[in-house]
């Protein structure tokens, strides 16, 4: 759509207030801060919920891998076979032994439930999850045979540990007796404090050499389960489909998508209710458009007959108002965006100040999963939220633009 330089002229005097005529110009600015509130709210929820899901998926894909192989027992005796079965897929780019098990903790008579994991020490000291934020100590510290352990932030501060505390791990399940079970009771000294960023493995975690976890949990040389590696994490079936028929009978293969498929299903819905619902903003930005086209048509009609009169066609009025409500939307929409980045970028300075004025916890880690408001705008969705605004803004100002085109000088004219 291009322009003449008299249309410009026009749709500049048009779009900038006249004396007399301040209230058409409120209602577009107000139609102005409909859209830009509208594109700045869908592109920060949409960000935020893709950064949380992202965030999610690193955090707990990054310490469980995308599938683990776990014996029916729980227990996996050929581990070694299996371990050397899942390395020789393709599309498999790592496979490692690993002990899970909830047991308890004492600590200076402070008893919690915990998740001890038993890793090998060469996966302790290079997962980048774990050392990814090591608050205290040092995870090349912990040994097998040190006695030192790794435990989670939320942990830590639940029993009192730091650097060097003394805990006990409790396994009910111990040696049998004449008098009954004995629960196995071994204590270990803290060699680091980590924070992996999701409360639920913050608040539980207790990590430990291989070795030392087979000892603790009398599980002798076998293991809990292999956690696995691929290429592509969303065709981790396809992957690992070789390796569940070759461990058929022994184990189960249970992807990422399985152990939290209830969490980023509901992660999937509400974004996308979130996105319908927020577009709404935009809509009624759009119906503000509208209002303020038509009063400006109608205060503008005579102007309009006089052009018609001396020469100016249809199509020029339509593009002239059609332009006018457009340049509304894109106006708003760019400022939505500059408004939604610097917002992004200062985000968790943005909650702290919320919560110091009004003295609210607003993003508690034990609700939220994650201990930081996270972010990761996508492209995509951004191109498809700034398109609906200005799609919007176009249909918004095609009806007054019309009724502008359509306009009879004789009839206006008549009595002039």
């Amino acid at each position: 759509m291009f322009l003449s330089a008299y249309e410009r002229l026009i749709i500049k005097r048009y779009l900038l207030p006249v004396k007399g005529e301040g209230f058409i110009f409120i209602a577009a600015i107000f139609s102005f801060f409909a859209i830009l509130l509208g594109v700045w709210a869908l592109v920060i929820v949409m960000s935020v919920m893709n950064g949380f899901r992202a965030e999610l998926f690193d955090k707990i894909v990054g310490l469980n891998g995308h599938a683990v192989v776990q014996g029916y027992d729980g227990r996996l005796d050929d581990w070694r076979d299996v371990l050397r079965e899942a390395k020789a897929t393709p599309g498999v780019t790592e496979a490692t032994p690993l002990i899970e098990q909830p047991l308890l903790a004492n600590a200076q008579g402070r008893v919690g439930a915990v998740l001890v994991r038993g890793m090998t020490e060469a996966d302790i000291h290079s997962n980048a999850t774990l050392g990814g934020k090591v608050l205290a100590g040092n995870l090349r510290d912990v040994t097998a045979g040190s006695g030192r352990i790794a435990v989670g932030s939320q942990l830590a501060q639940t029993l009192g540990l730091s650097v060097g505390s003394p805990v006990s791990i409790i396994n009910p399940a111990g040696r049998s007796t004449p008098f009954g079970t004995v629960p196995r009771e071994i204590g270990y000294t803290v060699g680091a404090v980590f924070e992996i960023g999701v409360f639920e493995f913050d608040k539980a975690y207790v990590v430990m050499p291989m070795a030392d976890a087979q000892s603790l949990m009398l599980s002798g040389d076998s293991v809990g389960m292999i956690e696995v590696t691929t290429t592509d994490p969303d065709q981790v079936r396809d992957i690992l489909q070789p390796l569940a028929q070759k461990v058929a009978g022994r184990a189960v293969i249970t992807t990422w998508e399985q152990m939290n498929a209830s969490l980023f299903e509901a992660l999937a819905v509400e974004r996308v209710a979130m996105f319908v619902i927020l577009s709404i903003i935009i809509l009624v930005a759009a119906f503000n458009i509208v209002s303020s086209l038509i009063m400006l048509v109608r205060t503008r009609t005579r102007d309009i007959a006089i052009l018609r009169t001396i020469g100016a066609e249809r199509r020029s009025i339509l593009k002239i108002f059609l332009t006018i409500g457009t340049t509304i939307g894109v106006l708003g929409t760019i400022a939505g965006l500059i408004l939604a980045a610097i917002f992004l970028y200062f985000r968790q300075s943005v909650v702290r100040g919320v919560e110091f004025l009004t003295g609210q916890n607003l993003w508690d880690p034990s609700i939220r999963f994650l201990t930081e408001l996270p972010s990761k705008p996508d492209p995509f969705e951004i191109f498809l939220i700034c398109a609906i605004a200005i799609v919007f803004s176009f249909l918004a100002a095609l009806y007054p633009a019309l009724k502008a085109a359509n306009t009879d000088p004789v009839q206006v004219l008549r009595y002039e």
